[in-house]
């Protein structure tokens, strides 16, 4: 049985109280997770992220105000909470942006209420929800940043030791610890190892980090196999 203190607390912001009674009434059917809180408007939405949530399901628009204006407040209040976006805009530039001040995932309000369920565990544990062409985009715009200043970062990446370096060009991929194992003939342990010596030696900390920093100094490369569209990525836990 799962206690008070082990569920998923979480909060829900969106500008339809009905939407919100219709995503409570989801989760409430769910074991191990609660709704702590909800909110229909800016204001109160910043009164419920001090309700310290783990994951806060924020629509892009609220009321009158877009959300990725306070996005940032939201993450400031709530400091361990996981932001996924449900929305019913499908407008990429929006959810791309959404990305980049910090949400870990977006779903459409058009999708089956499964897979609400299946992204809050998902992004909950550390991982992130995106379509492809979202977080292609997302990483693309990083890559045009340009790469920062190359001193310290070569350094960086010259104490990679080569094997190091192989598990993250199949992270890149989209392998998991198990397929990566399997390419290298290790086992997952010994996968998750490399991680974690990989996490401190580029100073990131967890495997969405550490691909921006992959793509954006060639440790890994965009793109997919023609033919291959999966419905989101999903980038797991160490």
């Amino acid at each position: 049985m799962t206690s008070a203190k082990d569920e998923i607390r979480i909060v829900i912001i969106d500008g339809h109280v009905l939407f919100i009674e219709g995503m409570r009434a989801v989760i409430g059917n769910e074991t191990g997770m609660t709704v702590v809180g909800h909110a229909a408007d800016r204001i109160g939405a910043l009164d419920t992220a001090r309700l310290q949530p783990d994951v806060i399901l924020l629509e892009l628009v609220v009321g009158e105000d877009s959300s990725l204006d306070f996005l940032p407040d939201l993450l400031r209040s709530a400091e361990r909470a996981r932001i996924l976006i449900v929305t019913g805009t499908i407008d990429s530039e929006l959810q791309i942006r959404a990305a980049r001040l910090g949400a870990v995932g977006v779903l459409l309000k058009s999708e089956p209420a499964c897979n609400l369920i299946k992204a809050i565990r998902k992004v909950h544990s550390g991982e992130v929800w995106f379509r492809r062409t979202i977080m292609s985009a997302f990483m693309s715009g990083m890559l045009q940043e340009g790469p920062s200043k190359k001193g310290p970062e070569a350094t960086k990446i010259d104490s990679l030791t080569a094997r190091e370096r192989e598990v993250i060009t199949s992270l890149g991929e989209g392998l998991r610890n198990k397929q990566i194992g399997e390419r290298l003939f290790v086992s997952e342990t010994t996968v998750r190892h490399y991680l974690t010596s990989i996490f401190d030696k580029l100073v990131v900390s967890d495997r969405l980090e550490l691909m921006v920093y992959a793509y954006k100094h060639g440790l890994a490369h965009l793109g997919l196999p023609v033919g291959v569209v999966p419905r989101a990525v999903e980038i797991p836990v160490k």
